[in-house]
């Protein structure tokens, strides 16, 4: 059988991951911080889908917890096949702040522990010339609002920089770019989402489902549903004052929500 590890691998993205890959017969590794809740969803995905499911306790912003998800994915008589980097949150704090405690944390989770595990993963993958990398990134890497973007567009451009260096190694590389997803993500940032239109709301299983057939395909960027393709693809097309200014109305727009 084939194992993935999937970080973040309780909530949001990461459990839609876990989900779909135990469906497929994967046994899993999942990687969090809250001990009680791993648990919890290793059983139940091991109970209804009759895999094996390991659970690894770890702050990715610990350099220390990086090394341990590290090893795991370099030891040798225990192989991963996909790596899923999905840890991560919103980093809302701007530029000027004089606490710059949570860019730092979102550098080291979402950049440092990213590049740290996709380099750990592709050294045992490529010794056995198979595998899959798959770095959960973000359409906000395409436009200019604040930290998070700036941290998806580096998760987007370290995947298809990896992708180059691995090109004929027999281990595939994607990033995916998902757009707003229905989960619990926004909620712990305090985002109420409500400026954002219905219809530019994605489910978390539909995404996975379209993000794994695109790893399938070997494809180095993924981009699910047709909406947001035509938007990443309008944002890559559009001068960069262009690009600005919608950034400058979104948040705009964003910063008069309530708080959720």
């Amino acid at each position: 059988m084939l194992t993935a590890l999937v970080t973040g691998g309780t909530s949001g993205i990461g459990a839609a991951f876990a989900r779909s890959l135990a469906r497929r017969g994967f046994n899993l590794v999942l990687v969090a911080r809250d001990t009680a809740r791993l648990e919890q969803t290793a059983a139940e995905l091991g109970t209804e889908h009759g895999i094996h499911v390991e659970t690894l306790t770890a702050d990715l912003a610990v350099r220390e917890d990086v090394w341990r998800v590290a090893q795991r994915l370099e030891d040798p008589s225990a192989p991963v096949d996909m790596l899923v980097n999905n840890a991560g949150f919103s980093v809302k704090a701007p530029f000027t702040a004089e606490d710059f405690s949570q860019h730092e944390a979102g550098f080291d989770v979402m950049c440092a522990a990213v590049t740290r595990l996709s380099g750990a993963a592709a050294r045992a993958m490529t010794k056995r010339r198979s595998g899959w990398i798959v770095n959960v990134s973000s359409t906000s890497g395409c436009v200019t609002m604040g930290e998070y973007s700036a941290i998806k567009a580096y998760t987007t451009t370290m995947t298809e920089s990896l992708a180059v260096e691995l090109h004929g190694t027999g281990v595939h590389v994607t990033a995916v770019l998902p757009g707003w997803v229905r989960t619990e993500f926004h909620s712990r940032a305090g985002i109420a989402g409500t400026s954002i239109p219905d219809f530019m709301w994605l489910d978390a299983d539909r995404l996975v489902e379209e993000a794994l057939a695109d790893v399938a395909r070997g494809k180095v960027i993924s981009v699910p549903t047709l909406r947001y393709k035509v938007m990443v693809a309008a944002l890559h097309h559009l001068p960069r004052p262009t690009v600005r200014w919608i950034s400058r109305a979104i948040t705009g727009v964003r910063s008069r929500e309530p708080k959720a």
